[in-house]
């Protein structure tokens, strides 16, 4: 895989910032959109813009056709069974809300367990917060070992014969660190619950068989992944889906409405209210198109050279702190660290001013970062079009911040 190479395809890297060339870390926030996923968007405005499943003219049909071919290559890209399990959200956070407001609603009764880990994304937490206030249930989180990884002792005492529901991040968007979701959610169906997997972290990166892992919800989001934004995906087999009521109701996804009640379609129409955003899933199908001609393996394998190359010079840098494993092998290639008395928002106008984005603050992760007795962290995030020659500027920035800091010279 050539990163040069496929930079090409980003017009939005080949840009001067603060008289810098720009270099762009703040890949787990979003991450930016090749060609072919803004031509494939374009295109379809320019040339099949109409409504879906409500029209006979050639242009319905032509964007009915667009928009249920997405629906089947990201069935195929996530391999579910049939894409009635396929639903297109407004991206991750509204997917797992679907499962707790409409599932948790049929699935939790009082005096049951919901089950999440500390190191949850806020959309994987106050969800299931909210469920158990309704319901009278208990909220447990699972411990973290000293390196960040998930507890998987805690796990086994935390998920019990009363856990109704677990839900945990398949990779962290903080610590990187990446779950052994088919180990948990074996274990969890052992004691009757179900498996709800937020993946906005970890389908862009890896490949993700929701059959081989056997979970029971997998939710994630175009925009981490070359996508557009205002576009997510809810994977859920078909028991559960079809036991489930709508969240949202109106056209499209009724079967027929009578004067005091109505039926509803038939899956996954029946949870698609309104006119969908067919432009966002053409253009995530773009974005899976485009990934899948790289190679998930590859992606996987390239960012891991990344971080085993810009991890040790990270860790020699005196006074840094990095959250997370400390071997490589264990975490994708996110990086969310800390120097010593400088505050991380001073950090990231820092590495701005010198051209580099990263993010700064708590990450949609207070409970983690409270967890690990900080306030907030800077965040370094990489992807398939950055270099070893950016994790090099990264390192050479954070030394100058240091350096302004401390004597306030560069």
């Amino acid at each position: 895989m050539n990163s040069e190479t496929l930079r090409q395809d980003f017009p939005i890297l080949d840009q001067i910032v603060n008289d810098e060339p720009l270099i762009y870390l703040d890949n787990a926030a979003t991450t930016q959109k090749p060609t072919a996923v803004t031509r494939a968007i374009t295109d379809y405005y320019n040339q099949n813009n109409a409504n879906v499943h409500r029209g006979v003219h050639t242009l319905a049909e032509r964007a009915t056709t667009q928009y249920e071919n997405a629906r089947e290559t990201t069935r195929r890209f996530i391999n579910a069974k049939e894409t009635a399990e396929v639903l297109f959200t407004r991206g991750a956070t509204t997917s797992l809300n679907w499962v707790a407001q409409s599932f948790g609603d049929l699935k939790v009764k009082e005096g049951d367990e919901i089950v999440i880990s500390y190191m949850e994304h806020h959309a994987n937490i106050v969800p299931w917060q909210q469920l158990a206030k309704a319901k009278k249930a208990t909220l447990k989180y699972i411990e973290l070992t000293a390196e960040g990884e998930l507890d998987l002792a805690d796990a086994k005492v935390k998920i019990t014969d009363k856990t109704a529901i677990v839900a945990l991040a398949h990779v962290s968007n903080v610590l990187g660190v990446v779950n052994p979701i088919k180990e948990i959610t074996a274990y969890a169906h052992e004691k009757g619950a179900v498996m709800v997997v937020d993946g906005a972290q970890s389908v862009p990166h890896m490949k993700v068989d929701v059959q081989d892992l056997d979970c029971d919800f997998y939710a994630f989001s175009g925009h981490k992944m070359c996508g557009p934004t205002g576009i997510g995906v809810l994977y859920g087999k078909r028991e559960w889906l079809e036991q489930m009521e709508p969240v949202e109701f109106g056209g499209e996804m009724i079967n027929f409405v009578h004067l005091q009640n109505s039926t509803w379609s038939e899956l996954p129409w029946k949870f698609e209210a309104g006119t969908p955003n067919m432009a966002g899933a053409i253009g995530l199908a773009a974005a899976i198109d485009y990934l899948e001609a790289i190679g998930l393996d590859a992606i996987h394998e390239y960012e891991a050279e990344i971080v085993r190359y810009v991890l040790p010079k990270l860790e020699a840098i005196e006074g840094l702190t990095i959250y997370g494993p400390t071997d490589p092998e264990k975490r994708t290639a996110v990086i969310a660290f800390n120097i010593d008395s400088v505050h991380p928002h001073d950090v990231a106008t820092a590495m701005d001013m010198q051209g580099i984005a990263v993010r700064a603050g708590h990450h949609c992760a207070q409970p983690l970062l409270k967890y690990l007795d900080v306030s907030a962290t800077a965040r370094a995030s990489f992807y398939f079009y950055n270099t070893k020659e950016d994790a090099d500027r990264l390192v050479e920035a954070i030394y100058a911040t240091k350096e302004f800091f401390n004597h306030g010279t560069i």
